[in-house]
C-alpha cells in the first residue's frame, strides 16, 4: 500500500520551479505519483511501500535549492 506525503515547499517563483521539482522527483525509486503547485507552496506525492522516503523527498527537492518541509 503507498501512502501519500505534503511538503511545503519555499522558494519557488514560477511553474517552471514546480515542473522542475517534479521532473527531479520523477527520478525517486517507488514514486507513483508527484504534484507540486507553486500557487499553494506545495508538493504532494505518492511512494510505493521500500522506495524513496519522506526524507529522500526533502532531500531532491533541497538539492535543487528550494526548502522543503513535510507536513503529513
Amino acid at each position: 500500500m503507498s501512502t501519500t506525503h505534503t511538503f511545503r515547499i519555499e522558494g519557488m517563483h514560477c511553474g517552471s520551479c514546480a515542473l522542475l521539482i517534479d521532473d527531479a522527483l520523477e527520478d525517486l525509486p517507488g514514486l507513483r505519483r508527484t504534484q507540486t503547485s507553486m500557487k499553494r507552496a506545495r508538493t504532494v506525492v505518492e511512494l510505493a511501500p521500500g522506495g524513496a522516503t519522506a526524507a529522500d523527498v526533502i532531500a531532491a527537492v533541497e538539492e535543487l535549492g528550494y526548502t522543503a518541509r513535510h507536513m503529513s
